[in-house]
């Protein structure tokens, strides 16, 4: 019973709201411990996970180049670019995000988008700008609002967008939970009837952006 005091490291570590990475890797070392196991060995098999999943740690590579284009100036550009385009709008950049997210998604290029490396440095400034250029005093509530759909359109897209593709991890995952059940389905099966979906989940968000859109002329027109 004793390496299940791993568990109590964790509900004790994320009570008290300490750092997520530190937490895990605190109980990881106590439970190898308490299993008998030493330092060494413990350690060991720390740099073997690492090495085996470094692909994962990737994407940690990326938020230092993300920090430093930040701070060289990359989203006073996309507002400057976003602004001088009199067409532009939250809206229409958050459905075209959308409908890039999407395909691209279909094709298998999940790593194009994200929050980190898209989202937050671009595509949300972008439509903040857009909307700054129509209402010269944004209030608070309705810049976090943009935000939030800059984040969602993101996700919406690659949810229902991967799917499509055939050799992702949830259409195998789906087939051999179907398949456990007694349901013999080809992958290519599931890919296909995945394509109604993806575009009803399009349709169903894109009227959510457009009823943001009124919103946002409406706070102009009030203004």
């Amino acid at each position: 019973m004793w390496p299940l005091l791993g568990i109590v490291v964790v509900v004790a570590g994320f009570a008290l709201r300490l750092n997520g990475i530190l937490v895990v890797a605190a109980a990881a070392l106590v439970t190898g411990l308490a299993a008998g196991l030493d330092l060494a060995t413990v350690i060991a098999a720390f740099g073997k996970a690492f090495n085996e999943n470094r692909y994962v740690s990737v994407a940690f590579l990326v938020l230092p180049v993300i920090g430093a284009l930040e701070r060289a100036g990359l989203q006073e550009r996309a507002r400057q670019l976003i602004a001088s385009l009199k067409v532009a709008t939250a809206g229409r950049i958050l459905m075209l995000y959308l409908l890039i997210r999407q395909v691209s998604a279909a094709v298998g290029l999940l790593s194009l988008g994200g929050h980190a490396t898209m989202v937050r440095p671009l595509i949300a400034p972008m439509a903040e700008a857009a909307a700054e250029s129509r209402n010269s005093a944004l209030p608070t509530q309705m810049r976090e609002r943009i935000r939030a759909h800059a984040a969602g359109v993101d996700n919406i897209g690659a949810f229902f967008g991967e799917d499509i593709f055939v050799a992702i991890g949830s259409i195998l995952l789906m087939r051999g939970f179907l398949e456990q059940n007694g349901v013999l389905v080809e992958p290519l099966s599931l890919s296909l009837w995945a394509i109604p979906t993806a575009i009803a989940a399009f349709a169903i968000h894109a009227a959510r952006l457009f009823l943001l859109e009124r919103t946002l002329r409406g706070t102009e027109k009030s203004r």
